[in-house]
């Protein structure tokens, strides 16, 4: 196969909700994708400069083969096994979310990857105290198998990058938010946006009690985010903390209901137990002089009130 233009972008789990928005923010850059995902990829559009390509990250040879046939310059690596089915399939789990980012960071450094973007997690700190701002500097402590799997994988990639080996950057992120996500396990984060522009009556529910707060992030400032790592010219760090807001659970019912009275939202008996309740991202938002759309604003704009 003739090899592709230098400095094509990996991105790993592709066909997932932040991945598929993602390679559209780069589809729109002019950059050549390979869009990579273990399931069936949807279909390219004809003038795409996306290459969609199905494979298990797992499959040392399987990936090595996508290194060889492509002139790969940089990667995002969004593909994982997230919290919810981690938790039934804890070995299934360890071998994607660990040993598939290995190989992909080992192949990084056997191929001269100029730069690795990690898709991480706010899972890291694990449970915090309520009323603490959690910086870059916190202690890690993950509590499942899932936030355990993303350190190890920052570990190595430091690793890396302090042997000057790749260039490696991490990304820890909130809970996504905004429609078209298509979750079983939290089809709320969609539900939230994809309702308000209902003329019958609806009905959600978020799983948490009303007291809670929740670290939210909408899925194109995720995006944005990892694409201003990719493209910054050299990070100061290797760690940074996703631009999300802390919502109040209430808050956010009461905010859905008035936007839509169709609406009618019930609450859940869970906590945010393994995750920070508010967050400073204010290393990101300082170097890279970032800044988001507010969820309210975003909300409002699908109920179509703006």
């Amino acid at each position: 196969m003739q090899k592709q233009v230098r400095n094509s972008v990996l991105v790993t789990g592709a066909e997932g909700f932040l991945g598929r928005a993602f390679v559209r923010l780069l589809e729109r850059s002019y950059q050549r994708v390979i869009s990579l995902d273990s399931i069936q990829p949807a279909v390219t559009e004809e003038r795409s400069t996306t290459t969609k390509i199905r494979c298990d990250i797992t499959n040392q040879q399987q990936l090595e083969k996508v290194f060889r046939d492509y002139e790969i310059g940089t990667i995002v690596h969004l593909a994982a096994i997230l919290p919810t089915a981690a938790q039934r399939d804890p070995v299934r789990a360890t071998r994607v979310n660990v040993v598939g980012s290995v190989n992909l960071l080992e192949l990084a450094r056997q191929f001269g990857v100029a730069r690795f973007v990690f898709g991480s997690s706010l899972s890291i700190y694990g449970s915090c105290s309520p009323d603490h701002f959690v910086s870059e500097s916190d202690r890690a402590a993950p509590e499942d198998v899932y936030g355990a799997a993303k350190l190890y994988v920052e570990q190595m990639g430091k690793a890396l990058t302090g042997s000057g080996l790749v260039q490696f950057v991490s990304l820890r992120i909130g809970r996504v938010v905004g429609p078209g996500a298509h979750s079983t396990t939290s089809a709320w984060r969609s539900a939230i946006f994809e309702l308000l522009q209902t003329s019958r009556p609806a009905s959600l529910t978020l799983p948490y009690v009303g007291s809670e707060r929740v670290l939210l992030i909408h899925v194109q400032d995720a995006a944005g985010a990892l694409m201003t790592l990719l493209q910054a010219p050299r990070p100061a760090h290797c760690i940074y903390n996703a631009p999300c807001e802390s919502w109040v659970v209430n808050d956010l019912k009461l905010q859905l209901q008035s936007l839509n009275p169709n609406i009618r939202v019930a609450l859940g008996d869970a906590h945010a137990n393994g995750n920070p309740r508010l967050l400073d991202w204010s290393r990101f938002k300082n170097e890279f002089a970032f800044s988001t759309t507010s969820i309210a604003e975003r909300l409002r704009t699908a109920a179509g009130t703006i």
